[in-house]
């Protein structure tokens, strides 16, 4: 088989560089191990498919060179993006800080995704088996036979979900073509805790609150969810992705109270009342009573409490500081960070510097998103520089 383009992966990325370069007349052959296209995009959003983020904006991306992404993102919009979606009549609602889903499944951006890349071929079950450069273009032997083509893009993703079929592929194939690789780590995932710190969370489990997280000068506010191994939710999947092992993360439990003066007001008003009682009418009722517990305050009342108890009280809720020892890892992370080195790639058009023809785009790239649809933005902006300068190529 002879062919413009052959594209490594059939996932966000991978697709949508598809359907660009076979809009520039290029012929095109994708090819993914997997038995169906886009499984990530199936899974995203509970089903529903967060495909973009109004917001989006260079600083809700992490990478070693921060400035990368911004050419990619510049060059193909989310607006951009929904246009494909309203002309392929998919229904679409923004639920929150610019959080775009489809109205129904997923499936249905993939479903347009493999309509837009009409006329190329999509060889799935198809596992690649060697790729190597030759005088003018790259072969690549593969399960179903020989391809040969003029440019590759790599868009097998990273390690994340690899029940899904996730694989260190992308890495192995930016090595041996000399490219650099930045460390990689689970992102967008669980953090875990320890025995000690397990004894207040576990009892916790399904208990959710909305918070505030911070490691370091960063910070996020969304809901936080504690779980049978430590804790979960969009604020600490966001938070994750910054944390690194034996860093701490100081949460606030409730971001719009001030507990200590809430506490010295009910004091005044005669506060007989069990101090839990008073916490568990702003907290979970399971939360504030496993605090009081953990302080030795169970059934204590209020009005025998000092001042300094009372800071005490309103520093764990506010400024509750824990240090997990893990993650859940890349069984349930969303994304990969790190990746491959950006030093290494044109950002106009997502091509290896010192391996003319050869692309690399999406999650493998040393480039990931905040929660809340970045991640396939830039899968679809890195998808289309490369798409394009295959059309500069070719004319």
């Amino acid at each position: 088989m002879d062919c413009d383009l052959l594209i490594i992966g059939a996932g966000a990325a991978g697709l949508f560089c598809a359907g660009t370069a076979v809009a520039q007349g290029a012929s095109v052959v994708v090819i993914d191990h997997a038995s169906r296209p886009g499984e990530k995009i199936r899974i995203s959003g509970g089903g529903r498919c967060n495909f973009t983020n109004l917001a989006t904006s260079r600083e809700r991306f992490l990478s070693e060179n921060q400035r990368f992404a911004a050419s990619a993102l510049a060059g193909f919009r989310p607006a951009d993006f929904v246009a494909l979606v309203d002309r392929a009549g998919i229904a679409w609602h923004e639920k929150t800080l610019g959080q775009l889903f489809c109205d129904g499944k997923a499936t249905q951006i993939t479903d347009m995704l493999i309509r837009r890349m009409t006329g190329g071929e999509l060889w799935l079950d198809t596992g690649l088996e060697t790729l190597a450069r030759t005088a003018d273009g790259f072969v690549a032997r593969t399960s179903r036979g020989v391809v040969r083509a003029g440019r590759v893009v790599v868009a097998c993703g990273a390690k994340s979900i690899p029940k899904m079929g996730a694989t260190g592929l992308a890495y192995d194939l930016a090595r041996q073509f000399g490219l650099r690789i930045v460390e990689t780590r689970p992102g967008l995932v669980p953090l875990t805790f320890a025995e000690q710190d397990l004894a207040l969370s576990k009892p916790l489990a399904g208990i959710a609150v909305e918070a505030e997280v911070s490691h370091g000068k960063t910070r996020f506010r969304d809901a936080l969810l504690f779980t049978h191994r430590g804790l979960s939710g969009p604020a600490i999947l966001q938070i994750s992705s910054f944390w690194r092992p034996g860093g701490e993360i100081v949460v606030n439990l409730a971001p719009d109270l001030d507990i200590g003066a809430l506490l010295r007001e009910r004091r005044g008003q005669g506060g007989r009342v069990a101090m839990q009682t008073v916490l568990g009418a702003h907290l979970p009722a399971r939360l504030a009573d496993a605090i009081a517990a953990e302080m030795g305050l169970e059934g204590a009342r209020l009005a025998d409490q000092n001042n300094a108890v009372i800071d005490r009280i309103a520093a764990r809720i506010h400024r509750w500081q824990v240090r997990p020892v893990g993650s859940e890892g890349y069984r349930t992370a969303e994304v990969t960070v790190g990746g491959v080195d950006t030093r290494d790639l044109d950002a106009k058009t997502m091509q290896a510097r010192d391996v003319p023809g050869l692309y690399f785009i999406g999650e493998c790239v040393d480039v990931t998103g905040w929660l809340g649809g970045y991640n396939f933005q830039w899968a679809w902006a890195s998808a289309h520089a490369a798409g394009l300068s295959l059309a500069a190529h070719r004319h």
